[in-house]
């Protein structure tokens, strides 16, 4: 039996969600942001917060305010999310009602993550996976309790959302290498309106049967005892490493899903009156009356709480809004500072394709960096990657650190953002763009916004490498081009190596880089198979060469008796482009910048608006379907700011706008530009 000093804790904090519900829904003009509460759920949030140590991580979910609550975080504090002010600690008012985000020595460490029902599970398994590698490795990243006790990582879920993929995507990977994590399911029967009968032919717990490895338990999570105890249970198996666990608590839904959703607008007063009986408060009460505490001694507490909450939501809505000057901070978090040379002294040395190069620059990091992984699929010591990109980095770091994932493109990317919040520096890969797509969500909705809603404490160190490009009859699905995808998602970096130099400096920039960083690397390019692209080898930079992101290079320039005399043109391209341009420059002697952009995000614009208003003339080349892409979207930018300039409109050539690469080879060479393609394309502008 507990003892009544924690039942009583549990009791004042049950108070506290009670009075905090009570009060939101008395003052909804006021609480115009949509919220949840915790009402049914709290014995099971609390009983799980009082077990866990400040070395933790814990992923709570956006009704989980009783464990906010246990965690030791104050009414107000939560209260100032629900109002959006300037001083919520968590996002200072960007972002919804019990989505938190913390880092410091006082409590568990909270990963920043969205509203995406599920998409949670993913970003804190990457927790728990870089929590067992640096134990593995005995670094001192990993925070340890007094006795060493290892950290646990909670990741809490609502049952509706394991039907999400990418859940199962977690749990497989959390099964397959036994993860320090704990799947808390609160189970209260509701997706919205939709019953758990109608969406789902099994529960958390029969689902979690079939992945083997996971350990798994149904309980009441509307007792307070019940949910202590077993939390008390798993979380000390899982800290002796005998994880992964699955809890399914069934508990009740005693509020609205939302401020927004009602209960009462698609629930039966029968159903609502049924889920009262499991009130988590009401038999708490009942306990505490059984151990001897005089209903009047409880009341006297019930409503202490409920001043006590009153005096925190009076000063929480005088306090001040978030000053709007401020609402482009924390895109990114600050770049260091890049020391490059441009002095490669090649004379002599032998010259190496990309695929090396970017080979090369991965060894220097994992040597350099013991928190450095590199996983993905194909990427192993088996293979070393479809295009050998990884060959021989399995031997010399280890499976530990270079290794193959299942067909789990969302996995890859999204568990980066909890490898990161560990300290782990996580270089992942997807084999060909293509293949991006079932991981854009973990893109756009975790990892993109994480240093902005964190306001800065959360950026995302990752380096995402995507084989990208057509040639050779690669087909629809190995040949995409996808930067302008990539660059509507504000919150990361695209980069975009033309030659073995600049792949190894943007590669190790990139690397260092605090925020998500995706390298494009296209496949024609790796090994210079493409006719006319020999010029992509070059000498290998020396160790740690480092090229700062957002500074493009002039591969070639005019003459500037040619530029005086109006008959020269700048061509901004990146990629193979920058070969199809060399190709055709041989017409033009003498006439053509050719400007290589090497980081799509940041955008060196001011050399190219510079190199732009020089020549009067310009011709944007792209890969990519030409129609809305971002070769376009940079032509509209350069017709305004060098508009007065221009001696002719700005010209964008790319590809066909066709729905995919078509794989003979006839039919793609018909698709993608070519050298004679963009020297039609120069003629015409400098006839203009």
């Amino acid at each position: 039996m507990l003892s009544q000093e924690i039942l009583l804790d549990a009791y004042k904090l049950m108070c506290q969600a009670k009075s905090m519900a009570a009060l939101y829904e008395a003052n909804r003009a006021l609480c115009k942001y949509v919220h949840s509460t915790s009402r049914g759920h709290e014995a099971i949030q609390l009983a799980t917060a009082f077990q866990l140590k400040p070395f933790d991580y814990v992923s709570p979910y956006y009704r989980d305010e009783s464990l906010l609550l246990g965690l030791g975080f104050s009414p107000y504090q939560l209260m100032l999310q629900l109002l959006a002010k300037r001083d919520d600690i968590f996002t200072g008012g960007r972002a919804y009602y019990s989505h938190p985000n913390y880092r410091g020595d006082d409590k568990p460490t909270i990963i920043h993550q969205s509203s995406a029902t599920g998409m949670q599970a993913i970003p804190t398994t990457g927790a728990a996976q870089g929590i067992q590698y640096l134990d593995t490795i005995g670094s001192g990243l990993l925070k340890k309790g007094r006795n060493g006790e290892r950290p646990v990582v909670i990741c809490s879920l609502g049952d509706a959302s394991i039907t999400e993929g990418e859940v199962s995507e977690a749990f497989q990977f959390a099964a397959l290498k036994k993860l320090p994590i704990i799947y808390l399911v609160q189970d209260n029967g509701w997706g919205i309106s939709v019953t758990s009968a109608e969406a789902r032919n099994s529960d958390s717990f029969e689902f979690a049967g079939g992945f083997h490895g996971m350990e798994r338990l149904r309980i009441d999570g509307s007792d307070f005892e019940q949910s202590y105890e077993t939390m008390k249970m798993v979380i000390g198996q899982v800290r002796k490493g005998q994880g992964p666990y699955i809890v399914q608590a069934r508990v009740p839904l005693l509020n609205h899903h939302t401020s927004g959703v009602r209960k009462e607008t698609y629930r039966t007063q029968e159903e609502l009156t049924e889920q009262t009986k499991s009130d988590p408060f009401l038999k708490l009460f009942r306990q505490l009356q059984n151990q001897g505490l005089a209903e009047t001694e409880l009341r006297r507490i019930e409503k202490e709480e409920d001043l006590f909450v009153a005096e925190q939501f009076k000063k929480a809505a005088a306090s001040p809004d978030p000053d709007e000057s401020t609402v482009e901070e924390h895109v990114f978090a600050p770049a260091p500072f890049i020391n490059e040379s441009e002095d490669l002294k090649e004379s002599g040395k032998e010259k190496i394709p990309m695929v090396d190069a970017a080979l090369f620059a991965i060894r220097e990091i994992l040597e350099d960096f013991p928190e450095a992984i590199l996983f993905g699929q194909d990427v192993g010591k088996r293979l070393g990657g479809v295009f050998r990109e990884a060959a021989t980095l399995g031997e010399q770091f280890g499976d530990h650190r270079i290794f193959n994932t299942a067909i789990q493109e969302a996995y890859i990317i999204g568990s980066t953002v909890g490898l990161c919040a560990t300290g782990v520096k996580p270089i992942v890969e997807i084999q060909f763009a293509d293949y991006i797509y079932p991981g854009f969500n973990q893109l756009v909705t975790e990892i993109s916004k994480s240093c902005y809603l964190s306001m800065g404490k959360f950026p995302i160190q990752t380096l995402i490498r995507v084989p990208t490009g057509a040639y050779g009859g690669g087909g629809p699905y190995h040949s995409g081009s996808i930067e302008s995808t990539l660059l509507s998602v504000k919150g990361i970096k695209v980069v975009y190596p033309s030659n073995a130099a600049d792949m190894k400096g943007l590669m190790h920039s990139a690397f260092l880089d605090p925020n998500p960083v995706i390298m494009l690397e296209h496949k024609g390019l790796y090994w210079s198979k493409v006719p006319g692209t020999e010029l992509a080898k070059t000498a290998e930079p020396p160790r740690g060469y480092c090229l700062a992101l957002g500074k493009a290079r002039l591969v070639l320039a005019a003459e500037m008796e040619r530029i005086r005399q109006g008959q020269s043109c700048v061509i901004i391209t990146y990629g193979m482009g920058v070969y199809w341009s060399l190709a055709a420059c041989t017409q033009f002697p003498g006439q053509l910048d050719i400007i290589d952009l090497r980081t799509l995000f940041p955008l060196d614009e001011a050399f190219v608006f510079e190199t732009v208003k020089k020549h009067g003339k310009c011709l944007v080349l792209t890969e990519e379907q030409q129609n809305n892409s971002f070769a376009e979207a940079l032509s509209g930018r350069i017709s305004r700011e060098c508009f007065q300039w221009l001696d002719a409109p700005v010209i964008v050539f790319g590809a066909l706008n066709l729905p995919a690469v078509p794989m003979n080879i006839g039919l793609e060479n018909a698709m993608l530009p070519n050298a004679g393609k963009v020297s039609e394309k120069i003629l015409q502008l400098l006839h203009y």
